[in-house]
């Protein structure tokens, strides 16, 4: 497969569920602050913050962290490269390039997206009550995901996609969990009350983990939930079921048996991935959440510039500049 194709496809991906992700973000952070006697200002600044986009919100609207200036940011502002428009402008152009490596089921899905979110209305009826909006864009990602599985062999271009994939979502979730793990922390008196837990359980539905983790764990604890998003191998959404994953199909595409690396983001991908098989949650809790994830997003920035040097190396770096920075404390 040419390295342009290649590369196309991964950002594709990887730019559907990152719009994906920031409709969860913007969910999460809604359910979490109900009940919360916050100044608009620290209800809906830590979205942005933990995005790494603050600089560009105060450029576009500088102290104003209302709802509808974050909503609008975050949603249907088109300045904002890793607004949701603007990833699905950017997806929908990598997959026009290369249609031909792409199913039918495919291009029709992330087309018809791409014209339901253009159309949506850009007022602030829509920038208050955002959660239609957000549910469209979450259908729709899980949509195209599973045209992917279901109509594209499982080849070059499927683990491509799947590798993207895989990485974003691993990115966001562990940013999804800073907000209530570290920026949202309700004040030491209400830990373990009747909000808090309340609050979790907004965090896990808004990752679709609700019914998976009472399955697994039953009452709602804290410590659980981190070991759950983080460690757990069999959620799809867990940072440490998205690094296996990512893994086997990083060595479909070198060829590399397991425990040998043939390139860089081999070795960063296979040592991340080890790390997470042998940590325990005490261990990440005891040492700081946030600076473990803060630690983790800073790997997979470098190991999406180090497959892009392994396999697309020739191409212009054409989305690179998007990998989001992280919160610094």
């Amino acid at each position: 497969m040419l390295s342009r194709v290649a590369d196309s496809i991964f950002w594709m991906s990887r730019y559907i569920e990152r719009a994906d992700n920031v409709a969860r973000f913007i969910d999460v952070n809604q359910k979490l602050t109900l009940g919360f006697q916050r100044t608009m200002n620290t209800q809906w600044e830590p979205l942005i913050l933990t995005t790494g986009d603050n600089d560009l919100f105060k450029k576009l609207y500088g102290e104003k962290y209302t709802q509808e200036n974050v909503v609008q940011f975050l949603t249907l502002d088109s300045r904002n490269p890793n607004s949701i428009i603007s990833c699905l402008d950017a997806a929908r152009e990598n997959a026009r390039c290369i249609r031909d490596n792409l199913s039918m089921a495919i291009w029709q899905a992330l087309n018809k997206f791409y014209l339901m979110i253009h159309a949506y209305p850009r007022d602030s009826y829509t920038y208050a009550n955002p959660q239609k909006l957000l549910d469209i864009v979450k259908d729709r990602s899980q949509l195209i995901e599973g045209a992917a599985e279901l109509t594209l062999s499982h080849g070059e271009a499927y683990n491509i996609s799947r590798l993207g994939r895989l990485i974003e979502r691993a990115d966001k979730t562990s940013r999804i969990l800073d907000v209530k793990y570290y920026i949202l922390l309700p004040r030491v008196q209400d830990v373990g009350g009747n909000l808090d837990i309340v609050q979790w359980a907004a965090l896990l539905n808004s990752t679709s983990a609700l019914q998976m983790y009472r399955r697994a764990h039953g009452r709602i604890e804290p410590k659980k939930v981190v070991s759950f998003l983080v460690l757990d191998r069999f959620f799809p959404r867990a940072m440490h079921y998205c690094l296996v994953h990512a893994d086997i199909a990083l060595r479909f595409l070198s060829g590399a048996p397991p425990y040998v690396f043939s390139n860089p983001a081999e070795q960063l991908l296979g040592r991340m991935k080890t790390n997470m098989d042998y940590i325990s949650v005490d261990d990440i809790v005891n040492n700081g959440l946030h600076e473990y994830i803060d630690s983790f997003q800073c790997q997979l920035n470098e190991l999406g510039v180090n497959i892009h040097d392994a396999f697309f190396g020739n191409t212009t770096r054409q989305s690179m500049h998007q990998s989001q920075s992280q919160y610094v404390v």
